[in-house]
């Protein structure tokens, strides 16, 4: 299923649109309620002073487009969860199943992760750490978030990650919670994260 859905939103963008749209639809009327629920207390649990971490809100799309286009071309070469035009960014908001969440020093933005939820119960996810940032501990509790969000909402929580972005492979050499479901075409693998507190 996975490596269908990859071949059609990379391959196939009208498709790619239909299948998100229906299943935004779906996640909003099963999930969203419990996602907004248990939103609060994972923010709760999983802080690092002095940064801010919280849901995007439509407000945000100047910020988020900034610290994308702030980073080199070589930093987000494998970083594509959507596209990257501010006219595309402000209609990721309206994705029902697409949780956007940032980190903020003060008022600037300079982390932003996601989930993508699909209504059987798998979701993606991704971040991106302004590099002046990075080795601060922020993609721990990005990390942390990401993870408790997908189980607590009872998800399998997934990546796609490619074997020739050293950056974010050498990040996950000490991942405890990372298992290498199979690999995929063009050196990716898929993995998943898993809740080691319920083995």
């Amino acid at each position: 299923m996975e490596k269908l859905l990859l071949y059609i939103k990379h391959h196939l963008g009208f498709l790619w649109k239909a299948i998100e749209w229906g299943n935004g639809i779906l996640f909003d009327r099963l999930y969203k309620q419990r996602l907004f629920r248990i939103l609060p207390g994972v923010f709760m649990d999983f802080t690092l002073e002095p940064f801010t971490f919280r849901r995007l809100v439509i407000s945000d799309a100047e910020r988020l487009y900034t610290l994308i286009h702030m980073q080199n071309a070589t930093e987000i070469e494998f970083f594509r969860p959507h596209g990257m035009d501010m006219k595309t960014i402000k209609k990721q908001f309206n994705n029902r199943a697409f949780l956007m969440m940032g980190v903020f020093d003060r008022d600037d933005l300079i982390g932003y992760f996601f989930l993508r939820f699909f209504c059987n119960r798998k979701c993606f996810v991704g971040r991106l750490i302004d590099t002046r940032y990075r080795g601060k501990g922020i993609g721990i509790v990005m990390n942390q978030i990401m993870y408790e969000i997908a189980w607590r909402m009872s998800f399998r929580c997934l990546s796609t990650i490619s074997r020739n972005n050293k950056l974010v492979m050498h990040a996950h050499e000490k991942n405890s919670k990372m298992k290498v479901l199979k690999e995929l075409r063009n050196d990716f693998l898929l993995v998943e994260f898993v809740n080691t507190k319920d083995e």
